[in-house]
């Protein structure tokens, strides 16, 4: 499997980045989010809502799980970070095939319940307001969206 990389400068790197990405999303997609507290996700994921043209504040959806969002489409943002083995009441399939974009933050944490194909980022700091993004498409549809934005 292939991986991409990329370098944010700052916070608006970031969103325009998430917000050209969002432009090239479709129904069912599904992104998964990892790295550190700060690292990004949630700046990432207001980017997305811009590109879906939300204009509600997307912020962390730390203790609610999981926030809606209107736009283009759905927008679904997990924080799956204070999950105790209480997934599998949440009906997060019925998300995942759903007729918006998912975002899910610390996806880890509930690997067994991800779809196969995804995409996948990883955030980590790499000095005060630059972030490197590791990439990677599980999925030939996956594979086909990081050639269209790499490309």
């Amino acid at each position: 499997m292939k991986e991409y990389e990329w370098v944010s400068n700052s916070v608006e790197d970031t969103v325009s980045f998430s917000k050209h990405l969002a432009t090239c999303l479709r129904p069912g997609d599904v992104i998964t989010l990892e790295g550190d507290l700060g690292a990004g996700k949630t700046a990432f994921t207001k980017g997305l809502a811009l590109g879906l043209d939300i204009h509600r504040n997307v912020n962390s959806p730390t203790f609610t799980i999981i926030k809606e969002y209107q736009g283009t489409m759905p927008l679904y943002h997990m924080d799956v970070y204070r999950l105790e083995d209480s997934y599998e009441d949440l009906g997060f399939d019925e998300y995942f095939e759903g007729n918006g974009v998912t975002v899910v933050e610390w996806a880890h944490l509930i690997q067994e319940q991800l779809p196969e194909e995804r995409l996948y980022i990883f955030i980590y700091h790499k000095g005060n307001d630059s972030r490197q993004f590791i990439i990677k498409p599980i999925g030939k549809r996956y594979e086909n969206l990081c050639k269209e934005i790499f490309s």
